[in-house]
């Protein structure tokens, strides 16, 4: 056992053309650490919808320039197949620790495989290349970023030439392609050859920022903005500047790129303490609402002022901004379909049904919603938003925040706000609370054993509520394929369970509707709802063993 590892360990070295990861390799094997070699060559990176997201470093279950070739070599000899021969490819990427290296190497790949290749000319958010794609008739895109995930991770997100993430069986095709790639030696990779491409595109994006605005809408909502150390700041104030709306106050500490992330834990705006410093700008700068995007500037978070929350300041919840935004379009007059996923807020529907407009409920994921067919509005709970499917067929941060602040601006000029507004849906459609139990694991069996469990014993009731139905989401139904998931409902109540596509969790979705007769029953209608859903968690915690 030893030996093969230090055999493999010796393999993947020769063949690393990275030095930075062969020094850190090859001080492993010097030092004999089996249990470490163990760890980074017990597989390899598996390549799903999500694409492939990894911790940074060296062997086949880490990410590192030889995974992101072998990825790139699969990827391009899938499109070969398809009959995209010479078609092109536009590669983005953040600003994370080597994500520029996979960029490069992603180009290099696909000009020596006799595709052409495009890269974003510096580190951009994820939605310019969702854009790009449709925008320059591009066969695929890629964009090397891991979301929100800690420091030590990167990704590589693939896009197929509709500007959608992959779903099956693209993925699982594309992984057998990768499967299939021989040494990396026999895999062209030239010096040059590729196109990197100038401010056109974003000057392009930026352009179409302005369609989701309705033309003459007041523009006055000020805001404070942190980008969470990632890339969207140049892109959403200049998106701000062109709709005439006040220069947002930026959060200093964590304006520009920085792949360490020096301020926050996780850079994730739902994250405890990920917005300390957003809300301490806004207690000095007094605004109307602080916008938050994720490292990669696809989400966007919205806090507002509160005096009945401590500090002053409350975070909206992802389905609090899914549902007002779904208002906002909804009294503009908008036609078309929306979409979200089954984790999200059953709220959406309701709008959707009392406005005569089309709903369609997906599986979790953008790749999925971007695909609904007369898509004007999709959302997911965590803080993805789709305002502008003919643009990006993705969630995107910049526009979502525009449409935000515009919503935020003409209840402002009737001297209301966004809280009266979340007050005004719940009288008309009941209060719908939601809430999220989610597990991070060192051991992912901990999740599937979590499953099993679920699966062998479901739950009879929760926080006293009778489950009236069960459902596993594995065997799909008639509205979804299949998924790894678990579904109840409840009298007054919804609970999905569902381990995480991108990082080692195992997440639970909680919804209950409390029905509320007048504004005065709005604080006993939030009670229970926190009442009931806390309830629901730790009744769940307890059947799931968690």
């Amino acid at each position: 056992m030893q030996h093969d590892l230090i055999a493999q360990a010796r393999t993947w070295l020769a063949e690393d053309p990275d030095p930075d990861t062969r020094a850190e390799l090859g001080a492993i094997v010097e030092a004999g650490d089996t249990a470490e070699l163990a760890a980074r060559f017990a597989g390899t990176l598996q390549f799903g919808t999500a694409g492939l997201r990894g911790e940074l470093g060296a062997g086949p279950m880490r990410m590192n320039r030889s995974v992101v070739i072998r990825a790139a070599a699969g990827l391009a000899a899938y499109l070969k197949d398809q009959g995209e021969e010479g078609g092109l490819v536009v590669i983005g990427y953040d600003a994370r620790y080597k994500s520029e290296d996979f960029a490069r190497d992603t180009a290099a790949v696909m000009t020596g495989a006799g595709l052409r290749a495009a890269v974003l000319p510096r580190p951009l958010p994820t939605p310019v290349l969702a854009y790009a794609i449709r925008h320059l008739g591009a066969v695929a895109g890629v964009e090397v970023t891991a979301s929100h995930n800690p420091p030590r991770d990167n990704g590589y997100k693939v896009y197929l030439g509709d500007g959608s993430q992959i779903v099956p069986p693209a993925d699982g095709e594309i992984a057998a392609a990768i499967d299939a790639v021989g040494p990396l030696a026999g895999v062209p990779r030239p010096e040059g050859g590729w196109e990197v491409l100038g401010d056109e595109v974003l000057a392009a994006y930026l352009a179409r920022t302005d369609a989701v605005l309705a033309p003459g809408s007041p523009r006055t909502a000020r805001t404070v903005h942190t980008a969470m150390h990632g890339v969207g700041t140049s892109v959403l104030t200049a998106a701000f500047e062109r709709a005439g709306f006040p220069a947002p106050v930026l959060v200093t500490e964590q304006a520009e790129p920085d792949p360490a992330f020096p301020t926050v834990a996780f850079p994730n705006p739902e994250e405890p303490g990920a917005m300390d410093l957003a809300f301490a700008t806004a207690r000095r700068a007094a605004p109307d609402l602080i916008i938050a995007n994720d490292p990669d500037a696809d989400r966007c978070a919205v806090a507002v002022p509160d005096t009945a929350t401590e500090g002053g300041w409350r975070m909206l919840r992802g389905d609090e901004v899914g549902a007002l935004l779904a208002a906002h379009l909804v009294e503009r007059g908008v036609s078309g379909v929306f979409a979200e996923s089954i984790v999200s807020s059953s709220l959406l529907g309701r709008i959707a049904e009392k406005a005569g407009l089309g709903y369609e409920e997906t599986l979790t994921g953008f790749k999925w919603i971007a695909r609904v067919d007369g898509l004007r509005y999709g959302y997911e709970e965590a803080l993805g938003y789709c305002v502008d499917p003919e643009g990006v067929r993705d969630k995107d941060g910049i526009t979502a925040a525009l449409l935000v602040a515009e919503l935020a601006s003409v209840l402002k000029e009737r001297g209301r706000t966004l809280l009266d507004l979340l007050d005004d849906l719940a009288l008309a459609h009941g209060l719908h609370a939601t809430d999220q139990l989610s597990v991070r694991v060192e051991d992912l069996s901990v999740i599937a054993d979590a499953m099993a469990r679920l699966r062998a014993q479901p739950p009879t009731a929760l926080a006293g509520l009778a489950v009236t139905s069960a459902e596993d989401l594995a065997r799909g139904t008639d509205r979804l394929p299949p998924t790894d998931g678990l579904r109840y409902h409840l009298e007054g109540a919804r609970v999905i369970v569902r381990p995480s596509g991108t990082e080692p969790k195992l997440k639970c979705y909680l919804e209950v509707v409390v029905p509320v007769a007048d504004a005065a029953g709005l604080p006993a209608a939030r009670a229970r709802g926190a009442e009931l859903l806390a309830g629901i968690k730790r009744d769940l915690a307890a059947a799931a063993g968690i």
